[in-house]
């Protein structure tokens, strides 16, 4: 599963205290000269206990809680009675799948999964759905994708999964745990439902105009091909195109990205097509696209820790820069295209973009919140990746609702 943009747990006290047991246990096997077997190891994690935990560690670190309806974690009887539940891996899994769903955040997710698991939106999404009134309206339609083979295009409405309306679709997505269907949980519960299983085809009926039609989708995992990091063009104006394929967490990028401006006169024009960077990235990639067009250290993106905070009553906030790097520098700056296929540290690249004055142009991105970190779970040692922190421009704008410039510049 390809999933960039996390960073690990260091600051939180949840992983803390992980890391103190981890720490603890190794001192402790060291000291004793015990090797126990594997199944051993197995009978002496308490699932049950870490079902607990889970809610805990999102409630101290999960940085969007103001989301929550009336600020708190959300709860069902369906939910407490999974919790209770849980007695080995597998029934952890699935109360971590359905914990993490409950908080209607693409950028939240498990570390691990099924094969029949929902699929990771908008990484594995090829649709983008909006409730408008009564309406499931698909919003954006990646290119290249399964749902653009067979025809369908924004505008469209999506009728029905798999045979079901889609407003009793999400009802039931939503009533499986026990909560109520809200404006957030609607748009969220379409777009997965429209992703559809790992494991399997998706049938959908979408309405162009009047017209209804059936279309049997493969899932996006079931579609991957190995790209290249990046690769270059020239669009209708003569300005060279540098395409970023999903790369933005592959360090391999940086080469190829270095190679690729080293080609280009120094004044020469040059868009960056964010396109298709669902799985965000990490900063080193990032830092590394944007050196390439300062010439002295420039702020581009606003951190918040609200888990500090909370344990310690002190607000931490503090601003990330880019510096630029001996040799690299390009005299003009790029146009920045984006989409909803835009996520994470792609929205960061653009939103700093915009603060060094260049034209970022397209639709709205994925909006995914934050950024996340890593938390292991204290007995198992499974792993749930949260937004622990929250983002801004560095005019204070929540990344999220950064809004770009609508179509291309003329």
């Amino acid at each position: 599963m390809k999933k960039f943009g996390v960073r690990r747990a260091s600051r939180p006290k949840s992983h803390k205290r992980v890391m103190a047991v981890a720490t603890f246990a190794m001192i402790f096997a060291a000291s004793s000269g015990v090797a126990q077997t594997h199944s051993d190891h197995l009978q002496k994690i308490d699932y049950a206990a870490d079902a607990k935990a889970l809610d805990q560690l999102v409630i101290e670190n999960y940085a969007y809680e103001d989301h929550w309806p009336g600020g708190v974690l959300p709860e069902s009887p369906q939910l407490a009675a999974e919790r209770a539940a849980v007695h080995d891996h597998d029934s952890l899994l699935h109360y971590a799948e359905d914990r993490i769903a409950s908080l209607a955040d693409h950028h939240a997710i498990t570390g691990s999964s099924f094969k029949d698991s929902w699929a990771i939106v908008p990484t594995y999404a090829d649709l983008w759905i909006s409730r408008r009134g009564s309406d499931y309206v698909i919003d954006a339609v990646k290119e290249g994708s399964p749902a653009a083979g067979a025809g369908v295009v924004a505008g469209d409405r999506l009728i029905a999964i798999g045979g079901v309306s889609t407003q009793q679709a999400v009802a039931g997505f939503w009533r499986r745990l026990g909560l109520p269907v809200t404006a957030e949980r609607d748009d969220y519960a379409a777009r997965v439902l429209a992703a559809g299983r790992r494991d399997r085809m998706r049938d959908l009926t979408v309405q162009h105009v009047g017209t209804q039609r059936h279309v049997t989708l493969p899932n996006l995992y079931m579609s991957q091909h190995d790209m290249p990091p990046l690769s270059v063009s020239h669009d209708r104006r003569g300005w060279s195109v540098i395409h970023f394929n999903n790369s933005l967490g592959d360090q391999a990028t940086i080469a190829s990205f270095d190679s690729a401006m080293a080609t280009l006169q120094p004044r020469s024009p040059v868009v960056l097509d964010l396109t298709d960077t669902p799985s965000g990235g990490n900063t080193s990639v990032a830092r590394a696209i944007m050196s390439w067009f300062v010439d002295r250290p420039r702020s581009y993106q606003v951190h918040q820790l609200p888990s500090e905070e909370r344990e310690t009553g002190i607000a931490r906030q503090w601003i990330e820069q880019v510096l630029p790097r001996r040799g690299k520098f390009h005299q003009r700056l790029p146009v920045v295209e984006v989409g909803r296929w835009t996520g994470s540290m792609g929205e960061g690249i653009a939103i700093a973009f915009d603060a060094f004055g260049a034209r970022v142009e397209g639709t709205p991105m994925a909006q995914l919140k934050g950024a996340v970190y890593d938390f292991a779970l204290p007995s198992s040692g499974l792993v749930v990746k949260l937004p622990a922190e929250r983002l801004y421009t560095v005019q204070g704008v929540p990344r999220e609702k950064f809004v770009p410039h609508q179509g291309e510049q003329r």
